[in-house]
């Protein structure tokens, strides 16, 4: 669906990657009208049946049973960070079974508020992944240097669960060709706001609430939020 110049096909795999992980990714319906958003790269890549997309911001059993299904299912898994989660390669070092993950699609406000007003997505196990890579995506503006795409975290998760790291990069392929692209024809690398705010760059106003304010300070002293 790109101008033929700047097709992304010629990234793609030849054929879908064959895992047995089942991705589910939980869309936020503001994703997807961006343009350059990563999960269709993601789905791409993936066989149809590992790779599936709910849009919403609300999730309950009467709507979603297949869901709710899933997210009761002991080998299922949820990505997101905190205090209450594990590192992945922990879990995929104790597990030998097939995996289900669910992967949240969205900023990471409406990432948080989709995870805390669903109580569907407390039931699986949740897991993190461990701050090793610095994202690629640098056409859009992270939090954090270590803030993954969807994507990534995906393209990650799934290496870590498969035990195959060519898993990783295959997934990647599509995203840097995306990202040389945008940046061929005027896009600017995005650093990320804790780049900015440590090096004095950051040239937007303050926030006056504050709790953001406080989070700012947080990214500024390398304190984990």
């Amino acid at each position: 669906s790109r101008p033929q110049k700047v097709c992304l096909c010629p990234f793609l795999p030849v054929h879908p990657l064959k895992v047995s992980t089942c991705l589910y990714i939980i869309q936020h319906p503001a994703e997807e009208s961006r343009v350059l958003r990563t999960v269709p790269l993601l789905a791409a890549c993936l066989p149809p049946d590992k790779c599936k997309i709910l849009v919403g911001r609300r999730f309950n059993e009467d709507r979603y049973p297949e869901l709710a299904t899933v997210c009761r299912n002991p080998n299922t898994l949820i990505l997101y960070p905190g205090a209450e989660a594990t590192n992945l390669e922990e879990v995929a070092v104790m597990s030998s079974s097939p995996s289900v993950m669910i992967i949240i699609d969205g900023t990471w406000s409406q990432a948080k508020d989709i995870f805390y007003k669903n109580s569907l997505f407390r039931l699986p196990k949740q897991v993190q992944l461990k701050p090793s890579i610095s994202s690629q995506y640098v056409i859009r503006t992270q939090p954090t240097n270590t803030c993954l795409s969807t994507l990534e975290c995906a393209a990650v998760a799934l290496s870590i669960l498969e035990k195959n790291k060519s898993i990783q990069e295959t997934i990647l392929h599509p995203l840097q060709a995306l990202c040389s692209f945008q940046l061929q024809h005027g896009a600017q690398i995005h650093h990320s706001k804790e780049h900015l705010l440590k090096n004095g760059l950051y040239d937007k106003p303050m926030p006056k609430n504050k709790r953001k304010l406080r989070r700012m300070e947080l990214l500024v002293n390398n304190i984990k939020i």
